[in-house]
């Protein structure tokens, strides 16, 4: 199938009378309802569930490996390969498939908040309330904009059209297949929505950093005198919470890039977990759950259609989805300077790591390329202790290059920008998971606000011997004993021997990385087991 048959057949199917264009959201809305594909809450948010598939399922995962994609795509398991002629054949299936259907759902947006990198999409679904999460995900065009709208990314989505393995080449039922080539990305077997979204970042994840831009995954905020913050955290870090701030606007939440004039959001709206959500802990994610957001599997009282936001019985991973408008204090458009200041956020159950130290340009790029938290007990089934956990740029299953690539850049801008760096840990302290206690988050909070406010730069620091980190000696609002962790556990020498066994583990995890250069290697943990 040649690109140009290929969008003849795209052409023709848009072209059907079935097909839905760019229906506003309460037409959505009432399309959902109509076709029983979802619920409204008391307070008009629609809630639609997943089925089998409450996650993402990154076994099901391919990019076509051809003539475009071969060289340059790191292949392995996140990049699994996939041949042009399994991708051409689902294709021609899916299309088919979606033109028997009595209703198919189609809108055009855009990727990218800075026009000058934007990339227009356009995203089919077999369900309304999909297209919903597309819009609500995805930067909505104006009306003029529509008239000179051509996609130059396009999603399918076929939920219930389900892969045959031995037939199709596929893993299961689901797949999520991009093709650079053909510049699609088709979908079927799987009703999680957060595969359509994350299907366009791993797009700009693979074609921004050939304009020179550096997709991040990361959630980004700017001051009153537009100082700008990222924060990378994998979950259960307070990416979400602590970049929250009233004091400061919010960028986006999740996916951003970082071009020569500054950062921009990926996307047009926030996917926010659910899980254990209320208004005292998180009041502008609760307070944006209205008319227009997507909720994913919540669970609701079927009298007053309240949600639960306590209830797993579906899944831990419940999610609502909602454009940035519906939070105040945002920017718009989701544009801004260059980075002042970058957190990395891990949550260490180990208890050895200091809340904040200040990474020189070569240790970002080591902890930058580790993205080490701890995955605690009852997030997976089977775990009974935090694990350590490693995710490459904080984000690797959405990296179709190689993690040292994104790591090179990251270093290149810190240079050329003159960003600060911090480590900041948000776990535990005093001890252990078991021993010791979490950090406190009005700590946390006021080590943050020293770094964004420039306040360490005339304080002593202290280079830990086990990781070489440098640990301001005094903090505003913190008590000096708390920057230094070995100093709040009762049993020093106990301190000692577990600091040691995290390094061992960075260490081990940094092995995968054979072509990161020397100079990111000697950034990790001063300790080496003799």
């Amino acid at each position: 199938m040649s690109i140009v048959n290929q969008m003849s057949e795209l052409n023709l199917l848009l072209a059907e009378d079935h097909i839905q264009h760019q229906l506003s959201v309460p037409q959505l809305v009432e399309k959902i309802l109509e076709r029983h594909e979802g619920t409204l809450t008391d307070q008009g948010a629609v809630l639609s569930t997943t089925g089998t598939y409450t996650g993402r399922s990154p076994k099901d995962k391919f990019i076509v490996k051809d003539h475009i994609s071969s060289e340059d795509v790191d292949w392995g398991n996140v990049n699994q390969p996939i041949e042009e002629e399994v991708f051409v054949r689902l294709y021609h299936k899916v299309l088919h498939y979606l033109k028997e259907k009595d209703e198919v759902y189609s809108f055009k947006g855009y990727a990218g908040a800075d026009q000058e990198y934007r990339l227009p999409i356009q995203v089919i679904n077999e369900f309304a309330w999909h297209n919903l999460f597309a819009q609500q995900m995805f930067i909505r065009p104006k009306q003029e904009e529509l008239t000179d709208h051509e996609p130059e990314f396009t999603v399918i989505s076929a939920p219930t059209f389900k892969a045959v393995p031995e037939k199709d080449g596929t893993n299961s039922e689901a797949f999520i297949i991009v093709s650079f080539k053909y510049r699609t990305v088709l979908i079927g077997g799987t009703e999680y929505a957060g595969e359509i979204k994350k299907s366009i970042f791993s797009v700009m994840n693979y074609m921004l950093p050939k304009r020179n831009v550096l997709p991040m995954h990361c959630s980004a905020n700017v001051g009153q005198k537009g100082d700008v913050a990222l924060f990378f955290g994998l979950s259960g870090t307070g990416k979400t919470t602590l970049s929250a701030d009233p004091h400061r606007r919010l960028i986006g939440d999740d996916e951003h890039a970082w071009s020569k004039q500054g950062i921009f959001n990926i996307e047009g709206g926030c996917y926010a977990k659910c899980i254990s959500l209320s208004k005292e802990k998180e009041p502008q994610i609760f307070d944006a759950i209205t008319f227009g957001t997507v909720l994913e599997n919540v669970v609701v009282d079927p009298h007053t259609r309240q949600p639960d936001y306590n209830d797993t019985s579906l899944t831990e991973n419940t999610r609502a989805a909602y454009p940035l408008e519906h939070i105040e204090n945002i920017i718009q458009p989701s544009v801004a300077g260059h980075p002042s200041a970058i957190i990395f956020l891990t949550a260490d159950a180990t208890g050895v790591l200091p809340p904040i130290s200040k990474l020189t340009k070569e240790q970002a790029m080591y902890h930058f390329l580790s993205g080490y938290t701890s995955k605690l007990a009852g997030t997976e089934r089977g775990i009974t202790e935090p694990q350590a956990t490693f995710s490459a740029c904080f984000g690797s299953p959405f990296l179709p290059l190689a993690p040292s690539a994104y790591a090179e850049m990251l270093g290149q801008k810190i240079d050329e920008y003159e960003t600060d760096v911090y480590l900041v840990n948000t776990g535990w302290t005093g001890g252990s998971y078991h021993e010791g206690s979490r950090m406190k988050l009005s700590y946390t909070r006021a080590m943050i606000h020293a770094a964004l406010q420039g306040e360490f730069r005339d304080v002593e620091f202290y280079t830990d011997p086990v990781f070489g980190l440098h640990i301001p000696t005094q903090c505003p609002g913190v008590p000096n004993d708390v920057l230094i962790p070995r100093k709040t556990w009762n049993d020093p020498e106990q301190y000692d021997q577990k600091a040691m066994e995290l390094a061992d583990q960075f260490h081990q995890n940094f092995e995968k990385f054979k072509y990161a250069g020397e100079h990111i290697r000697k950034a990790g943990p001063a300790y080496h087991r003799s």
